[in-house]
């Protein structure tokens, strides 16, 4: 089954169930080794470097990120 027909099943299942698989996928993610979650990084970087690399994607001034950032919580 493709993760495309997977989410398509889960959009199915009741808001109770779909809360329920979404708070067991979450926890699965907590029992990932240090090396996996370092794995997933690396591929997060490498899709963002090829979105900027694309155009899809815009890089911000970390100052103008910061600003928002503290912004958001004043």
């Amino acid at each position: 089954m493709s993760f495309e027909e997977l989410k398509a099943e889960a959009l199915k299942m009741s808001p109770k169930s779909r809360a329920e698989l979404a708070k067991e996928l979450l926890v699965s993610l907590d029992t990932l080794s240090d090396a996996e979650v370092e794995q997933l990084w690396i591929e997060k970087a490498i899709r963002r470097d090829d979105e900027i690399d694309q155009g899809v994607a815009q890089m911000r001034p970390a100052e103008e990120v910061f600003k928002g950032a503290r912004d958001r919580f004043r």
